[in-house]
């Protein structure tokens, strides 16, 4: 019988067969707010000591909204752009897509169409408060969801290429920008004559890919800034020039930031294989402990405020390719295969907050490296969790007792259930990526043991690990690492004993699935039969 080719770990995919390794900004989302706008007072504020209305009454919102609209109109018929109407769950970008394609193709600077749609927002809504003793009314302003008129600016821009800008046309007149650090990407490269070839969304190749990471890395927040500062000069918006003059401008805060990891591979038919392989190892990153150390963040579930959020790993099926996301909060790191060829790693963060980041734009570096830092984490994690290796002697010095610089060391004896559970935190908490202290490793061994586990127990346990050489201290603190022949032991360990020996032992169990315990008999026989025939061999057999 031909002998089935195994799928090829993490390690083995990737070593020398990525052609392409690109960091970069994927799609950006901002939310554009106006601070003098946030408040009942400042609306007041607006209305009355700066437009000169004695009456701050809801009323006057009418005639900028309807000034507003009037403006888009003209502003359509004026740039020849056309009006397009937009429903609520439709693929916008589907839609007006045909309008920045051609608009790219002919390297034409402008807002290529103008969607018009009718959606529920926060905005400010006023009553009467009071009348005072001439009878003159006192509003009150307070927020509520309402159906109102957005428009959708689809923009194609020289430095940015396709972006659009989306604004409210009641108060407190929200905005909001979308653009993409590859397509920006894309643009510096043909400025600058270096030839590449494009994924969707991504890169394939490029003829100087230290070129193209520089060009990925300068991306920043004085970039967004222009992009945005440059398209408010040339739309219609409901604030006029006075207005903003005077403090009432918009102000960039981050809603939702991708950044991506792609590896473009040689050899793309083996793709799925490795890939499926990669999703059955990363069901490890299911636990909270596991996915608070991957994203470096303490997750509290009990008492009086336990964190907030989804903590959970989703491996699901698209189309014919798996997608791994691991979800922290309303954030997630998200993994695919992209157009079968190339492994993209994607940091989606959904709030700032997520990561410890503030949400101005100013803050948009840390977060970068925030979000670079956890996609390595993720692809380190892979790499160590599917190519487990050990020698036979490095079993024998962690298995058996020994007695090192004339020091008798404690042995890690293989299937000690204690020993199981010490060796699968080390590989739950994926503490071989992030420095763990005595009470972070103890907390896992304790869920695995089911039993109570004191930190007395920790401190010995921990002394053996350092013995044997499979963690080691961080000089100066009580932090440890996993080294790497660390990581390799406490997979191989509870890998073989969780998949082999727990089911063989469990064959004779009076719950064991009928089915299945004749097959598991039979195949005890013939491994018993072999080791005989062996022994005999050797002149070992009694």
């Amino acid at each position: 019988m031909a002998k089935r080719d195994a799928r090829p770990s993490v390690a083995e995919a990737l070593e020398g067969h990525v052609t392409l390794d690109i960091e970069c900004f994927d799609r950006m989302v901002f939310t554009a707010y106006v601070p003098l706008l946030q408040s009942g007072g400042g609306l007041v504020t607006f209305l009355r000591d700066h437009r000169g209305n004695p009456i701050p009454s809801p009323a006057l919102f009418g005639p900028i909204g309807e000034a507003f609209r009037s403006a888009v109109r003209r502003f359509a018929e004026e740039q020849h752009v056309p009006l397009i109407p937009l429903r609520s769950r439709q693929d916008k970008l589907g839609t007006v897509r045909p309008h920045l394609d051609a608009a790219a193709a002919a390297e034409r600077e402008g807002v290529v169409a103008v969607g018009v749609a009718q959606e529920r927002r926060s905005v400010w809504m006023g009553a009467v408060d009071h009348r005072g003793p001439s009878g003159i009314p006192h509003y009150g302003f307070h927020r509520m969801e309402r159906r109102i008129t957005v428009y959708y600016f689809y923009l194609f821009d020289r430095e940015w290429g396709p972006c659009s800008i989306r604004i409210c046309s009641y108060a407190p007149y929200a905005a909001q920008l979308w653009c993409n650090g590859h397509e920006r990407a894309k643009r510096q490269l043909l400025g600058r004559g270096i030839a590449f070839e494009p994924l969707r969304n991504g890169f394939r190749s490029c003829a100087d890919p230290a070129a193209l990471q520089r060009i990925c890395d300068a991306i920043g927040p004085a970039d967004v800034e222009r992009l945005f500062r440059r398209w408010l000069e040339r739309i219609p918006l409901p604030l006029t020039a006075v207005d903003r003059d005077a403090g009432y401008d918009w102000q960039l805060s981050m809603r939702q930031i991708e950044f991506s990891r792609t590896l473009v591979l040689d050899r793309p038919r083996e793709g799925r294989a490795f890939f499926a392989e990669v999703a059955r190892e990363s069901l490890s990153l299911g636990g909270q402990a596991a996915i608070g150390f991957l994203f470096d963040r303490r997750i509290v579930r009990r008492g009086k405020r336990p964190t907030p959020g989804v903590f959970q790993t989703d491996i699901s099926l698209q189309g014919v390719d798996p997608r791994i996301s691991v979800f922290y909060r309303s954030s997630r790191i998200k993994e695919y295969l992209k157009e079968g060829r190339a492994l993209r790693i994607e940091t989606v963060c959904n709030d700032p907050g997520d990561l410890g980041v503030k949400r101005r734009v100013r803050h948009l570096g840390e977060l970068k490296e925030r979000a670079r830092a956890l996609n390595r984490r993720m692809l380190s994690f892979q790499r160590a969790s599917t190519a487990p290796t050990l020698a036979a002697s490095h079993f024998d010095e962690v298995a058996l007792p020994d007695n090192r610089a004339g020091q008798r060391t404690v042995a890690l004896r293989y299937g000690d259930p204690r020993v199981v559970a010490l060796l699968g935190a080390l590989c739950l908490v994926v503490h071989q990526l992030v420095p763990f202290r005595n009470a972070d490793l103890r907390t896992a061994v304790e869920q695995l043991l089911l039993r109570p586990y004191g930190p007395a127990q920790m401190s010995y346990d921990l002394r053996r690990l350092r013995a044997k050489g499979l963690i080691r201290r961080i000089e100066g603190s009580h932090r440890y690492v996993t080294t790497e022949t660390g990581t390799t032991v406490a997979l191989l360990f509870t890998k073989s004993y969780q998949r082999f020996v727990h089911p063989l032992l469990a064959v004779n169990a009076t719950d064991a699935p009928r089915a299945t315990a004749p097959e598991v008999r039979h195949a005890l026989r013939t491994i018993d039969r072999y080791i005989e025939d062996r022994a005999v061999e050797a002149r070992l057999a009694a």
